[in-house]
């Protein structure tokens, strides 16, 4: 489950198609093909959400995730896979 707390480094990893929502929202979650460091929520505070659309988002993101959006890429959209290096 998605939740104000989860960070940009899970979304990224492990929920890929909350990169093009919070895109479409103005925050940049990824940089150079790593992701942003940081929480869902620090970095919707950094692009001036209230309180009310930081919990929008997080309702949108499990929304998406979990197929209940309407909203939910085709399967025609460009799909990022995102290959993590140790």
């Amino acid at each position: 489950m998605i939740t104000r707390n989860t960070t940009i480094e899970d979304l990224v990893e492990d929920y890929p198609k909350s990169v093009k929502y919070l895109a479409d929202k103005g925050i940049r979650c990824i940089k150079c093909g790593e992701p942003i460091w940081g929480t869902l929520e620090e970095a919707c505070l950094e692009k001036n959400f209230t309180q009310e659309q930081i919990d929008k988002a997080v309702q949108e993101l499990n929304d998406i995730h979990n197929g209940t959006s309407t909203d939910e890429p085709s399967d025609n959209a460009k799909k990022i896979t995102i290959k993590k290096i140790k």
